[in-house]
This record gives structure tokens, C-alpha cells and sequence, in this order.
């Protein structure tokens, strides 16, 4: 169990995918992501949606990340945050996203 103080810890923000592009560097299927967080500005993540998005589809979408993780390497490419979604079946994944069009930077709660 973590404490309600664990939790505010953390820092879930809404982004939009600026731009997408295939990672083959990777080891396992995944686009390399580059986010607009408004005022937190532009951060990049690494992320295994390859599965149900193709990349034309992630132009513009609202996305939900962790923007507070330090910078991890993968591959040749370092990750900034940490994309946010439901793990599905064969370890697809579902990405979390707003029901309606927020503004880039916004806290979730």
C-alpha cells in the first residue's frame, strides 16, 4: 500500500503527440514519441502501442504521462516520461487519454 503523499509524489500530466516514429532499435515493437506538455514543454518517450495505433493515428492525440521519472535510456534513445495505459492482452497496451480536448499540461488528480 503507498500513502496518499506517495501518490501526490507523482506527476500525471496531459500531453499531445507532436510527432511519431518507428523505433527499430527497440526489443520489442515501439514508436519513439515526442509530447508537447504546454508550459512543462517538449519531452519524448519510448513507448509499445504499436499493436493498436498505427502512427498516423498518434498525430494530435491527447496522451496521459508521468512527467516526473528521471530520463531513461532505451536503446539509442532517451525516454523523458512515461506514457500511460491499460495492459491488455499479449502485453498490448490501450492508451489513457481525455474524453475531450484539454489543455497540454494540465495536472491530473
Amino acid at each position: 500500500m503507498i500513502t496518499y503523499h506517495d501518490f501526490e509524489k507523482i506527476d500525471i500530466r496531459v500531453g499531445t503527440i507532436i510527432k511519431a516514429e518507428e523505433f527499430p532499435k527497440a526489443n520489442n515493437p515501439s514508436y519513439q514519441l515526442t509530447i508537447d506538455f504546454g508550459p512543462l514543454g517538449i519531452k519524448k518517450s519510448s513507448a509499445q502501442i504499436t499493436k493498436h495505433y498505427p502512427l498516423e493515428s498518434l498525430i494530435n492525440k491527447q496522451i496521459i504521462a508521468i512527467v516526473n521519472f528521471p530520463p531513461k535510456q532505451i536503446a539509442n534513445f532517451i525516454s523523458e516520461c512515461l506514457v500511460l495505459g491499460v495492459l491488455g492482452e499479449e502485453k498490448s497496451v490501450t492508451l489513457l487519454t481525455p474524453d475531450q480536448m484539454v489543455e497540454n499540461g494540465q495536472k491530473i488528480a
